[in-house]
């Protein structure tokens, strides 16, 4: 189990890529959480099985159709025990 914290910049609000990372999460089996942050980039937690983490990051590097990706920042973060994927507000 891996924890890794991702800050997605681009044109990345209003494109539905929190409602597409979570279904993708909930593909995945990985659990954790994603929000719009003020400055118009989205922040993703991930929890679950290192494969399944990094094929999620894999799609946030692109997201959905009408996402225009420009950078995504990893971190590695603490094990929470999340037992869900959820869109925070």
């Amino acid at each position: 189990m891996i924890n890794r914290q991702l800050t997605v910049k681009g044109k990345v609000q209003g494109v539905f890529f929190r409602v597409e990372t979570m279904k993708m999460a909930g593909l995945l089996k990985v659990n954790g959480y994603v929000k719009n942050l003020p400055d118009g980039s989205v922040f993703v937690e991930l929890e679950g099985e290192e494969q399944s983490v990094y094929n999620l990051i894999d799609y946030c590097h692109h997201g959905p159709d009408k996402a225009e990706v420009e950078h995504v920042s990893v971190t590695m973060g603490n094990v929470i025990g999340y037992k869900a994927f959820e869109i925070r507000y």
